[in-house]
């Protein structure tokens, strides 16, 4: 790897996030997702980084993307779409090709206090699989695609269990009654 790249491929984000604890469960913001993580490290590289370079940190993070960064400032993000799009069907050379030529710019992003379903909207209409999140002009984390169904799997299971629960205690169904009904 280049010198360049080597210096910026990945950080840890130190930035705060905060969380309004009072809000509904079912509307939650996505600092809840960041903050549930055993890891807040965001994956970076540099304009100057080979595409190759990219795509061999991407496979040893296990991450589809990587934040392209200069120093602090976010110039533009480099996913798997981005190589198989612009490099493999322009045939371009991965070890000599730029990540800045190929990278998806400008990055759209989000703050730690909109919410899943917001998030979710906005991939869908940009046909993005991952947002950085910004406070206050700082990166405190980047969330995926995956990282957002997960957590609507989870709201789900939860509304499930709440429902079960008000069954069982609500109505005083037994365990067999209910069994009977399923």
């Amino acid at each position: 790897m280049s010198a360049t790249a080597v210096a910026t491929i990945t950080m840890a984000i130190t930035a705060p996030i905060t969380d309004n604890d009072e809000e509904e469960r079912q509307m939650r913001p996505i600092s809840y997702i960041l903050k549930a993580r055993s890891s807040r490290t965001v994956h970076s590289t540099t304009p100057d980084a080979t595409v190759f370079e990219a795509l061999r940190l991407m496979a040893e993070k296990n991450v589809g993307a990587l934040l392209v960064m200069r120093g602090k400032e976010i110039v533009g993000i480099f996913s798997e779409r981005d190589y198989a799009r612009k490099i493999a069907l322009f045939d371009l050379s991965s070890r000599d090709t730029p990540v800045s030529k190929i990278m998806s710019s400008p990055v759209i992003f989000v703050s730690p206090g909109q919410t899943n379903q917001e998030c979710m909207t906005i991939m869908t209409s940009n046909r993005l699989r991952h947002l950085p999140v910004l406070e206050d002009g700082e990166l405190v984390g980047i969330v995926s695609i995956g990282d957002l169904v997960k957590d609507i799997i989870a709201e789900l299971e939860f509304s499930n269990d709440q429902l079960v629960d008000y069954i069982h205690g609500g109505h005083g169904v037994s365990d067999s009654q209910t069994q009977q009904l399923s």
